[in-house]
């Protein structure tokens, strides 16, 4: 597979050059075309999902407007981590925003890993330690920051401003599209 995903996995374990390869082989590839889900609302989340190109989007309908959880860009990860370790229907839907290639590895095989390649339940630890950290900080940046600041920091974040449609990054801060526009007119003005 991809040396992309070779590094991402070489991120959280230390694995010999062959297990490398032989964990790597174990990830199929798909193409998803833009505005295709990978996982529909009631589905349950089985693979563990690198995003070789493109970007996804995880996100939830309320009340008829959809907000936007998680963005997922290229050489990164795409999971919806309450179904997939829960194994139950997942409330969100995980679709791809522009077409986008995705390496994934179903839970089952990932599962025989632990067996045979040992260091992959460390990998998968420390996976899951960056990922809860992470939601941690979205969670807190969502209750303690004002939309404004939450905006700013995305404008340190190149891919979300060049890649997401605004529509998304209003749902994603937390205002609707009118606020956002409003922001961004402040933000203007302010420099």
């Amino acid at each position: 597979m991809t040396p992309e995903l070779k590094k991402f996995i070489s991120t959280y374990t230390d694995l010999s050059t062959q297990e490398l390869d032989e964990v790597a082989g174990k990830f199929k590839s798909k193409i998803v075309k833009k505005n295709s889900c990978v996982l529909q609302q009631g589905e349950i989340c089985k693979d563990l999902i690198f995003v070789q190109s493109g970007c996804l989007r995880l996100y939830y309908i309320a009340g008829g407007i959809d907000i936007s959880v998680w963005f997922s860009f290229k050489h990164s990860s795409a999971i919806e981590i309450y179904s997939f370790i829960s194994e139950t229907p997942s409330d969100y839907f995980l679709q791809a925003i522009e077409d986008s290639e995705i390496l994934y590895v179903p839970k089952s095989v990932l599962n025989q890993l632990y067996k045979t390649h040992p260091k992959m339940q460390e990998m998968m630890r420390k996976f899951w330690e960056d990922v809860v950290i992470n939601l941690i900080d979205r969670f807190t940046a969502l209750q303690r920051d004002p939309a404004e600041k939450r905006y700013r920091d995305l404008l340190s974040k190149p891919p979300y401003i060049q890649k997401i449609p605004q529509k998304y990054l209003a749902s994603f801060i937390g205002v609707t599209p009118t606020s956002l526009s409003r922001i961004r007119k402040q933000i203007s003005k302010d420099h």
